[in-house]
């Protein structure tokens, strides 16, 4: 009981100045497949997270990924559909006193599209994400994040005789947080 005790106090104690945050962004994906040397997609994407952390330290986020897709990879007719991906990712901001807030981040993810195919009608993948950008606090309630992302991608198989797919997806966002 008392180790219980001394761990939340500990916990508490680091989150001390942490507070929840809310945010929401737009930016440009571009995603290239590995097993494919000409397939190259670009798309946009819109982005909604919660995160709890301090802006000048250690932060969690969680986010829900909507990516515009018209291009046609996995499906055998028509085009495969938008695709939407959940995320968690560890944020590492530093305050250096010069009105922005560098941060790095590292995460996963996991996310979906439909496609037409004969064997599978929709196509699930995971996702390695790492992350630099920068906060531009705007007051104590609201900042302007500028970011790069990069996100080595996984697809699972279409059908069981064909190869598993691998992309590399690079993107740009701007964004707007609000913390309570």
């Amino acid at each position: 009981m008392k180790k219980i005790l001394l761990l939340s106090l500990l916990i508490t104690s680091i989150f001390a100045e942490a507070k929840v945050y809310f945010g929401v962004g737009a930016g440009y994906m571009n995603e290239s497949f590995t097993d494919k040397e000409s397939t190259n997609i670009s798309a946009e994407m819109g982005r909604f997270k919660i995160g709890y952390g301090d802006i000048k330290a250690y932060a969690v986020e969680f986010s829900f990924d909507y990516l515009k897709n018209d291009k046609n990879v996995f499906s055998t007719t028509g085009n495969d559909s938008d695709k939407y991906a959940i995320n968690i990712e560890l944020v590492k901001a530093f305050d250096f006193d010069i009105f922005i807030n560098p941060f790095f981040k590292a995460g996963f993810g996991a996310g979906y599209l439909d496609i037409s195919h004969t064997d599978k009608s929709s196509l699930n993948y995971g996702s390695f994400n790492l992350g630099a950008g920068f906060f531009i606090p705007i007051n104590e309630h609201f900042d302007i994040e500028i970011a790069y992302d990069y996100r080595h991608v996984s697809y699972e198989k279409v059908s069981d005789s064909a190869n598993t797919i691998d992309s590399n997806m690079n993107g740009a966002y701007i964004g707007i947080n609000t913390r309570f």
